[in-house]
């Protein structure tokens, strides 16, 4: 089965090496130092309902470089989906020891996400799990799937696992077993699905600039 089989078939697939371990450790040790990200942990840390811990997150519209991942990668997961794409946003997550990431789909800018791994502080890979009944959007928010069949890809250093972030519940179960993970999150939409309109983040945009 190929890729793009597996992806249509089970709402996910494993992209095993999609991106070099060593470009995208240079990638976070760059944002580290030019966002401070030591010195001001708690200016980047949050804890949303998703999470167990406080967890360091940056978005691409904050740090922009990140976009070029996004950009850069949209031929690839084009390639994958087979669907003509079109970038949203991006962003960032460090998360602890022990933290979990709580079962859930995104919003509508994720039609097409990729999950991808940048370093574990242990080197122990960390699965995520991905729901195999498609689901209508939902702000639904639980600690596991409830009975309801899976899937999971246990991930390394430069693995990703494409899905269909909207319509396929996914989290990660097992309590991060490495001291720290990051992670970043990439996300598209079909030019010519429903969820156009939220290309390059637009609505999310609009709304955070008229509320200022």
């Amino acid at each position: 089965m190929t890729e793009t089989e597996h992806y249509r078939a089970f709402g996910y697939t494993g992209l095993p090496g999609l991106f070099p371990s060593i470009v995208l450790n240079g990638f976070y040790e760059q944002m580290r130092c030019e966002l401070g990200l030591s010195e001001r942990a708690r200016h980047f840390t949050m804890r949303g309902p998703l999470i167990s811990k406080d967890a360091i997150e940056v978005y691409s519209n904050v740090y922009p470089p990140m976009m070029t991942f996004l950009w850069g990668l949209t031929p690839r997961i084009a390639q994958a989906t087979q669907c003509d794409l079109l970038p949203t946003y991006a962003y960032f997550r460090l998360y602890q020891k022990g933290d979990i990431c709580r079962v859930h789909s995104d919003r509508l800018a994720c039609e097409h996400s990729l999950s991808l791994t940048i370093a574990y502080g242990d080197d122990v890979p960390w699965a995520l799990s991905v729901g195999s009944d498609a689901v209508e959007p939902s702000g639904l928010v639980k600690d596991d799937f409830e009975g309801a069949p899976y899937g999971s890809v246990a991930m390394h250093p430069g693995d990703g696992v494409l899905y269909q972030g909207i319509h396929r519940r996914h989290g990660r179960l097992s309590p991060n077993p490495n001291s720290w993970s990051a992670h970043l999150f990439l996300h598209w939409v079909d030019a010519r699905g429903r969820y156009a309109e939220q290309a390059f983040d637009r609505p999310a945009l609009s709304n955070a600039g008229a509320s200022r």
